[in-house]
């Protein structure tokens, strides 16, 4: 079965970037590194500060949606919820 995760990037100015893959591993080293045009690498977007999965594709994608319409004040509060020190949660998987 498959796994598929909504997440919210930033920089170290709090910028967000709200996305969805299927290889949270993956996608959060390719920001890092920018090896993709976009967004992430203009603003140089690299801290992952919020996850979430889902085994259905669908609703990743319907949850990007419902979280992108939100206000800020409203994604940082969810951030806050779960990541209060803003870490970047994807140190825990590097060596």
């Amino acid at each position: 079965m498959s796994q598929y995760y909504v997440y919210i990037m930033t920089n170290s100015k709090r910028t967000l970037y709200i996305g969805v893959t299927n290889n949270m591993y993956r996608r959060a080293e390719e920001h890092k590194t920018k090896s993709l045009p976009g967004f992430t690498k203009k603003y140089n977007i690299d801290y992952l500060v919020y996850v979430e999965s889902t085994p259905d594709v669908i609703s990743a994608i319907t949850r990007e949606k419902q979280l992108k319409g939100w206000t800020r004040n409203k994604k940082i509060a969810l951030i806050e919820s779960q990541n209060p020190e803003w870490r970047d949660l994807s140190l825990d998987w590097r060596e």
